[in-house]
């Protein structure tokens, strides 16, 4: 076994049960014993997790290693680039920051900084994540209990009712049973499997905010230095968890209701003729957090909110033949890890995480584009209607139709769509982007190129007031705000861009047709990932590419334009 010590099935310990595990559950965190592992695959909510046999599992490793040389060439990290707000050695300075301008010492740079300030304004972040997934883990509890004492008063109100019915009404009882518990037993266990989840995050950052003291304290100043510098790239990683947090169904207020038959009491006398007492249901509402919004000075050790591009990899892990046998238009993975791919002006394919088929979505044909709204909820394009339909994937039906009214001197041409701020970004007419809320009203129409040269808008990503897009004309990715305004272009050695995604930093992920490149958030950095020049998949990855990254996670896919396959793609840093 790969562990130094037997691994614990976790449902079991709960239980006060210590029962050796026989599978690790990765989205659970957790080990399972072959009797809970059995009840896993069956429920619905954790049959698709990713498992492995608890003797390839490999614990992972939460200290820092504060390390005082360069983990590429060895050296002593002597220099300073305040460009790329990053500690360097000598020969990181002369190949990849010979352009860089201010290098200073690294000495000079710790003699100035003030540690014990900088500590304080991580551990402020810290309690401040803290103080946010405290108010989750509370309000989620109460949740729970105010959850069971509706239930129970459902259930008492129908007691009472059968006092006076007949054994007809023994049967819709138990049916009406079944169905609440089954749908508190679906809410509650998805409610307790977030506390889980929350604790750990809290669990992880109280284990950060520990060793930030501990780093501080008994360390010398370099190791302080590079240890703080360190631990603010692992809060800011939590700073994004939270951010995502906002739009996750799982925060939502959860409460049990059930739409009692008003014509009851009229009916007792029908009994044989009535088929239910009443729909159970759940009610989701939204929840406001209370985030510190007090002023905060500038921490000492500047740190980016990205992940250092120069380090990253990506490998392909594995290929799936799926054979849709129609050119491909789009792809996303949802939120629970599942993809969409969507045939060329035709149907909507759905896969598990592991890219397993499942099923098609049951919408019309000649979709183009596809986004998520929420959890159960899709927005897809359809260019031939000029429209939207914003689609229930639980439900499966279509819930909303939004037109897309014509513009004025502007071609009917539709090319990507992306959902943020409640709103949907669709690229129209080549060179328009229009914002769309979810109630029909266009927010803005946004004219991306003001020469009246038609940009060819190919993909876009909107998140943060920010619409970034490929222009297959110009050869360049564009970062623009929400009013049109130019923030940053990328057109370094750019032969063709067309589908893009963000990775979990924020970072952009771009097809240029046989590479798939990877540009910083602020668009001053890039590199390539793979490249079909010097690739031993080169036939595979010529001609169009679509990708997407899992939510929260360093893996996803990539597909051909010709849905042959999918390929499962990780990334790592070096």
């Amino acid at each position: 076994m790969a562990t130094s010590k037997p691994v614990q099935c976790g449902p079991c310990q709960k239980g006060n049960d210590n029962t050796e595990a026989d599978i690790w559950c990765y989205n659970c965190d957790e080990g399972l014993c072959s009797t809970c592992s059995g009840h896993h695959k069956r429920f619905n909510g954790t049959l698709n997790h990713k498992t492995i046999s608890i003797k390839n599992y490999k614990p992972s490793t939460k200290t820092i290693n504060l390390k005082t040389e360069c983990d590429k060439h060895g050296q002593q990290l002597n220099l300073y680039c305040p460009s790329h707000l990053m500690p360097c050695c000598d020969e990181c300075i002369s190949t990849s920051h010979s352009k860089c301008t201010g290098i200073k010492s690294l000495a000079n740079i710790i003699e100035n900084t003030k540690i014990e300030k900088c500590k304080e304004s991580v551990e402020e972040d810290i309690n401040s994540i803290l103080d946010l997934l405290n108010q989750m883990v509370n309000n989620k509890t109460t949740n729970i209990q105010t959850g069971e004492q509706k239930c129970e008063g459902i259930k008492k109100s129908m007691i009472k009712i059968r006092q006076t019915i007949n054994k007809h009404l023994d049967k819709l009882e138990e049916k009406l049973c079944q169905e609440i518990d089954r749908l508190w037993n679906w809410e509650k266990s998805a409610a307790i499997d977030f506390i889980s989840e929350l604790e750990e995050k809290r669990k992880n950052l109280k284990e950060i905010r520990q060793h930030l003291h501990a780093v501080v304290t008994h360390t010398p100043k370099l190791q302080s230095f590079l240890g703080v510098h360190q631990i603010e790239q692992q809060v800011h990683q939590c700073q994004r968890y939270i951010e995502d947090l906002e739009d996750d169904e799982r925060t939502k207020e959860v409460d049990i209701k059930m739409n009692q038959n008003d014509e009851l009491e009229k009916m007792l006398s029908q009994l044989e003729q009535m088929e239910s007492f009443g729909k159970v249901m759940v009610d989701k509402t939204e929840i406001t957090l209370k985030r510190d919004t007090s002023g905060r000075t500038d921490p000492q050790v500047k740190s980016r909110e990205k992940s250092n591009i120069n380090n990253m990899t990506m490998n392909i892990e594995t290929k799936i033949e799926i054979n849709i046998k129609g050119m491909i238009s789009d792809m996303i993975c949802l939120i629970d890890g599942r993809v969409i791919v969507v045939e060329w002006r035709g149907k909507l394919h759905l896969f598990t995480s592991s890219g397993i088929f499942q099923k098609q979505l049951p919408m019309p044909d000649e979709a183009y584009s596809v986004a998520q709204i929420n959890n159960n909820t899709i927005s897809v394009l359809f260019p031939e209607h000029t429209a939207i339909r914003i689609f229930n994937m639980e439900k499966e039906t279509v819930i909303k139709f939004i037109k897309l009214n014509t513009l004025k001197n502007s071609i009917a041409h539709f090319m990507g769509l992306s959902f943020s701020n409640n709103s949907l970004a669709v690229g129209y007419g080549y060179c328009h982007i229009v914002i769309i809320d979810l109630k029909e009203n266009i927010q803005k129409v946004i004219k991306v190129n003001e020469l009246n040269v038609c940009d060819d808008i190919r993909s876009l990503v909107y998140c943060n007031d920010r619409i970034i897009y490929s222009d297959w004309d110009s050869r360049a990715v564009n970062c623009v705000d929400e009013s049109g305004e130019l923030i940053w272009q990328y057109a370094q050695d750019l032969s063709g861009p067309t589908k893009l995604c963000s990775d979990t930093y924020g970072n952009i992920i771009v097809i240029d047709k046989d590479r798939i490149i990877v540009v910083s958030k602020d668009g001053q950095d890039s590199k390539v990932l793979i490249s079909g020049r010097d690739s031993h998949d080169s036939k595979e990855l010529n001609g169009d590419l679509f990708i997407c990254f899992k939510r929260n996670e360093s893996s996803g896919f990539i597909c051909n334009s010709f849905g042959n396959y999918l390929k499962k793609i990780n990334v790592s840093l070096r």
